[in-house]
């Protein structure tokens, strides 16, 4: 018995890494460090230093699964970190900076709807890690399950942007952020197919256009940051019809063309994997949303 113990210990101390290896979970922690922040520059009165620290926690994000994936170094543990930095960040951070700025004036009710999105973060998030071992069709790969919570503290934040911009005689009132993030957190549990950035290939002759309005993008965001990351919110927003009809049209060709493969004799063909798989099987560090 007491061998059994040791054993079973054994399997879940960490390996040993390499500095370059560790670069992920350090991005990760880094993300979550810069959650944290927000909340204490919101007790300060700092809410665009809040906002801030949350954006730059959202571009660690983005960096740290992509990073792990190229130098192969996903983990279990750089998963359950990720996931738990992620609620940090894009859950409890958003909420209490809104609550501090605006929804604090509602008391318990505003209370209420803060925690509400919180909930909301952290079950989207549990959906995510459940359904990521589990293979889809191939016409959903392209598709996330509702907001991804990174993109929802976004846009939660979307009346903060254009209170710091135009001031605070209709943004910053509090029952109109309560519709906004009670809309948001209920968009994130949803099944709402929402486009998935990372399943895009640009074509070899759009990649010199791309980069150029990438550029064009960072230039806006330096010199008039409220409204460009407002127009993003906006046309994210205005984006889910248009994915939700080509999930369904997808959907639909797929389903059409089982029954003529079967007519014909064929075996239908073998749905790839959501993952690309390595030597070890699917990656487990993947970008929580």
């Amino acid at each position: 018995m007491r061998r059994d113990r040791v054993r079973r210990a054994r399997v879940q101390r960490l390996s040993d890494l390499s500095i370059n290896r560790m670069v992920p979970n350090i991005l990760t922690l880094l993300a979550l460090c810069a959650g944290m922040t927000a909340i204490r520059f919101a007790m300060g009165g700092n809410f665009i230093g809040a906002v801030f620290a949350i954006i730059v926690a959202g571009i660690f994000d983005g960096l740290d699964g992509r990073i792990a994936r190229l130098l192969k170094s996903t983990s279990s543990f750089g998963a359950e970190l990720d996931s738990l930095s992620d609620f940090i960040s894009f859950g409890v951070a958003p909420a209490a900076v809104l609550y501090l700025w605006t929804m604090a004036e509602l008391y318990g009710f505003g209370w209420a709807i803060v925690l509400f999105y919180a909930v909301c973060c952290a079950l989207r998030l549990a959906r995510f890690n459940t359904e990521s071992g589990a293979p889809r069709p191939a016409y959903a790969a392209a598709f996330f399950t509702g907001i991804p919570a990174p993109a929802g503290a976004g846009l939660v934040m979307v009346p903060m942007f254009l209170s710091f911009e135009w001031g605070d005689w209709l943004f910053r009132s509090p029952y109109l952020n309560a519709v906004t993030v009670s809309g948001i957190a209920l968009l994130m549990i949803s099944k709402v197919p929402t486009v998935s950035l990372k399943r895009i290939r640009v074509p070899h002759h759009l990649v010199v256009p791309t980069l150029l309005g990438i550029g064009v993008l960072a230039a806006f965001v330096t010199t008039a940051p409220w409204l460009t990351l407002t127009t993003i919110g906006i046309v994210y927003v205005g984006s889910i019809p248009l994915t939700i009809r080509s999930y369904y049209r997808l959907r639909r060709t797929a389903a059409a063309t089982q029954p003529a493969e079967a007519e014909n004799g064929a075996a239908p063909a073998p749905i790839p994997p959501t993952y690309p798989l390595g030597p070890e099987g699917p990656p487990t560090d993947q970008w929580r949303h």
